[in-house]
């Protein structure tokens, strides 16, 4: 064994790394004499809450508001108020290891649903368990993929236009003009159906005629599509886009890996369509996912 260097004798002797300790421990030890939140029939009760965390404490990698919180729990609480209106794909045909990453941050940025094309084994070292509180959907091919997005936007005009028809025809019927509430709900409407309109699949890769990411405007509904680093999308991809989306780089080389572009893409959309209030989304205290309108 060889003698450790000067430099790492002075690393083992300096202390570090002290870490700050994560999470919370065992609820009896965090709040002695408080009632449990798990015990059914009782005050405090609160179905969100899991009693093995409760028991040995909670030191996962989430924020302090969902503390001793199912993961079920935590995914409905992000369905309620965290999640954006658009979604991520990437292409697992290479099994390439960053997926993980772009799940992780699809978790990060809010993205509604994951979608992994191809072979339904990913690499999900890099997630950090984050996959866990997504929605992660797979799919044998691009094709399938395409078709399934566009067919649930169409399936959504069908039934927001519904809404606006049954609005106008109650009040024919009753012989009397659109409410205040009525008319808000239409107006609600128009944006939504002008949203689905033009709703977008998008690649994001480095192709001749592609748009630089910088300068592009992100439609609100939209499917972002990310191939391996490399190889990049398949021709398939590349066939049912709507845009080709490049991000600008100035290094030597043509690429970064799908987990680094996903994350790039995702914040560029939230840069555009979030509307941030206080210290953000990710703040203690929970702040909604909210867009532009």
């Amino acid at each position: 064994m060889h003698e450790p260097s000067e430099y790492t004798k002075q690393v083992q002797q300096s202390g570090e790394p002290v870490f700050r300790e994560i999470g919370v421990g065992p609820w009896n030890e965090e709040h002695p004499g408080e009632p449990r939140p798990d015990i059914p029939g009782t005050p405090a009760f609160d179905a969100r809450y899991d009693t093995e965390l409760l028991d040995h404490g909670d030191r996962r990698n989430v924020l302090d508001r969902y503390r001793y919180w199912t993961v079920a729990a935590i995914k409905a609480d992000l369905d309620a108020r965290s999640r954006y209106p658009y979604e991520i794909a990437v292409e697992n045909w290479t099994h390439d290891f960053n997926i993980g990453s772009a799940v992780r941050s699809a978790n990060a940025f809010g993205a509604s649903r994951v979608h992994i094309v191809g072979p339904h084994k990913w690499n999900r070292k890099g997630a950090l368990m984050t996959e866990l509180y997504q929605h992660v959907d797979y799919h044998p091919s691009i094709r399938e993929l395409a078709a399934s997005w566009r067919y649930r936007i169409a399936g959504e005009i069908a039934a927001e236009q519904a809404r606006v028809n049954a609005r106008i025809i109650r009040a024919q019927s009753r012989h009397r003009p659109l409410s205040a509430d009525e008319q808000r709900q239409q107006t609600q409407s128009v944006h939504r159906l002008d949203t689905l309109h033009h709703a977008k699949i998008i690649a994001l890769d480095i192709l001749p005629g592609a748009v630089p990411m910088e300068r592009y405007r992100f439609p609100e509904r939209c499917l972002l599509l990310f191939g391996a680093e490399g190889p990049g999308l398949s021709q398939a991809a590349l066939d049912q886009a709507d845009d080709v989306v490049y991000i600008s780089q100035f290094g030597s080389v043509r690429s970064i890996n799908a987990g680094a572009a996903a994350a790039v893409a995702m914040h560029s959309w939230v840069a555009q369509h979030a509307v941030i209030d206080g210290p953000g989304a990710a703040s203690e205290s929970g702040s909604s996912a909210t867009v532009h309108r």
